[in-house]
């Protein structure tokens, strides 16, 4: 928008003024060699293009329904191209994230991060990484068989481009798959951070009937299953598992209401003890430091431990927790997470080489709906939330951009009719703009249709300048049909230079590289391919249309005044 008006403050001041200074009269010199041979290739081109124009305002019904049959197959070959949210950007880091067998203690977890680190000195690209242990980056907590490690990329312009983010993702999974110890999987962060915690998609599968968690385990588990002989998806993992070792304390409450001891009494002990409980603050170098309680390592090594505390009763005698309770050994979670209030498991994943987040989002819904039972569903979260809630939005805009830039344009004509003849080829920009998207493999996502939106504007520059024109020329006198081939001969050179002029300016954004290329290459195609089609194709029905429109505006009695006649002739002069 800032862009617009700068230029707009531009065309009114300034232009003017430097017309006056360039375009003065000057001495004709003999043009050189290269502006004669231009020249005569640019006159044979405005010949063929204006016998094109003729031929087809002598046509115009038959060009209506070319125009309705390319539209129509560009737009149905539209909703035909895979559909994604945000192109995956090369920020300088991936994660790579182990997650070991359930129960598994520390020491195999660093056995594990030392292979993991072995790996990765002898990786090419990588600058250096960062390895947390017992933290599970996709759930941001503390699991304790759960490693992440942070690998940080070499700069951009020492990888060049046979170093892509794809390449080292995709070498390192190779590489770390040996790893039997541990199911490893390398994740890209999120196109925008914070906004999930790794790209690809994210569902959370919702016990909904309240089953437990054994059942939501075994339907998460069935929907990966179904789910991985899909061609269209790549790697799948979930963090979620209902089986791990876990001490279940079964409270005799009979007998400590019998013992008089509060179940209050009970579950503090037990949180001073094996975790901690704060106690207060004291200030000493002058700083506040916080001081908390809790027994010394050696004292809750075992389970039997816990039988050894004391707890005190409201008599104040001390009582054994061993008498009021039993440690049993069970099955469960170490991480209970819940969506939209239901205790819910997370499937991470990517689309497959060759599909977009869309085309997956689509597929593994579809597996869901047919393999979760009764009392279990399933939603989305993070990118593939907003991209299913993005996902029609895109046409609306698209409809009310030109709605509004047709309002303007009949304020500006004071008519209805002539600014049709600008908005109705503003749609045939879509078919270089899919042609783009195809060539170079490219899903329909927000920058897509950022271009789209731009295209719109793009495309009614130029159809403005050959209706302008042709108005002009018809008021002058002329008839619809010259006004209409006049105008089209006249603003051919004018739309031509501004066109290439900017589609040549978007060249390197094409062919971007670094960070944030993927999106400059992503808004760089559409806006090339979208002004070449509005170039090419959609100026030559221009004036089909301008013919179309002015007959039905003066049908309705608007006709243009009659030609001034010619300055009479003063005698002496």
């Amino acid at each position: 928008a800032s862009t617009a008006i700068i230029s707009a403050l531009n065309a009114l001041t300034l232009k003017p003024t430097q017309c006056a200074l360039w375009l003065r009269p000057h001495v004709e010199k003999t043009p050189n060699l290269f502006y004669r041979g231009f020249n005569k290739a640019y006159g044979v081109v405005e010949h063929v293009y204006v016998v094109l124009i003729q031929w087809m305002v002598q046509r115009t019904t038959l060009m209506v329904l070319v125009f309705i049959a390319v539209i129509a197959l560009a737009g149905w070959r539209f909703t035909q191209q895979p559909t994604g949210f945000l192109p995956t950007e090369d920020q300088g880091f991936c994660i790579v994230m182990a997650r070991l067998p359930d129960g598994a203690a520390q020491p195999r977890v660093k056995r594990t991060s030392d292979a993991v680190d072995a790996i990765l000195k002898r990786a090419p690209g990588v600058e250096a990484w960062v390895t947390v242990g017992g933290y599970s980056f996709l759930d941001a907590t503390n699991v304790s068989n759960v490693l992440s490690t942070f690998v940080i990329y070499q700069d951009w312009s020492k990888r060049g481009t046979k170093l892509s983010q794809e390449h080292i993702v995709g070498a390192l999974q190779q590489q770390l798959f040996a790893i039997q110890d541990a199911q490893i999987v390398v994740l890209v962060p999120p196109p925008i951070m914070g906004l999930g915690q790794a790209g690809g998609f994210q569902m959370m599968v919702e016990d909904r009937g309240s089953l437990g968690l054994a059942e939501l385990e075994k339907a998460t588990m069935e929907v990966m299953r179904a789910a991985s002989g899909q061609s269209g998806l790549g790697f799948m993992a979930t963090t979620f598992s209902a089986r791990s070792p876990q001490l279940y304390l079964d409270i005799d409450r009979t007998k400590a209401e019998s013992l008089n001891i509060p179940l209050n009494n009970v579950f503090d002990t037990l949180q001073a003890y094996l975790g901690s409980t704060y106690v207060n603050l004291f200030n000493k170098f002058n700083q506040v430091f916080q001081v908390y309680v809790q027994a010394d390592a050696a004292y809750r090594l075992q389970p039997e431990d816990i039988k050894s505390l004391y707890v005190r009763n409201l008599k104040g005698e001390m009582a054994p927790l061993g008498t009021l309770l039993k440690v049993n050994r069970i099955m469960g979670s170490e991480l209970v997470t819940r969506y939209n209030l239901y205790p819910a498991a997370s499937i991470f994943g990517s689309a497959a080489p060759g599909f977009s987040s869309g085309e997956a989002i689509k597929l593994l819904g579809q597996v869901a709906h047919h393999s979760l039972p009764r009392g279990m569903s399933y939603d989305w979260t993070a990118t593939s939330f907003q991209e299913q809630q993005v996902g029609s939005q895109a046409y609306f805009i698209y409809a009310l951009s030109i709605i509004l830039v047709f309002l303007v344009l009949a304020a500006q004509y004071e008519n209805w009719f002539n600014p049709a003849a600008v908005i109705l080829v503003v749609p045939i920009a879509m078919v270089g703009v899919l042609l783009g998207l195809m060539v170079r493999d490219f899903d329909n996502n927000i920058y897509t249709q950022v271009g789209l939106v731009l295209m719109i504007a793009l495309a009614s520059k130029n159809a403005i300048l050959v209706v302008e024109f042709a108005r002009e020329l018809r008021e002058d006198g002329m008839s619809i049909t010259e006004a209409a081939v006049e105008a089209t001969r006249r603003r051919f050179r004018p739309i031509v230079m501004t066109s290439f002029a900017f589609i040549l300016g978007v060249v390197p954004l094409m062919v971007a590289g670094g960070a944030g290329a993927a999106s400059q290459q992503a808004i760089g195609t559409v806006v090339f391919g979208g002004m070449l089609a509005s170039t090419l194709l959609a100026i030559p029905f221009v004036p089909v249309f301008y013919v179309i429109t002015q007959r039905l505006s003066e049908r309705r009695g608007k006709k243009p005044p009659p030609a001034p006649p010619p300055p009479e002739k003063v005698e002496g002069s």
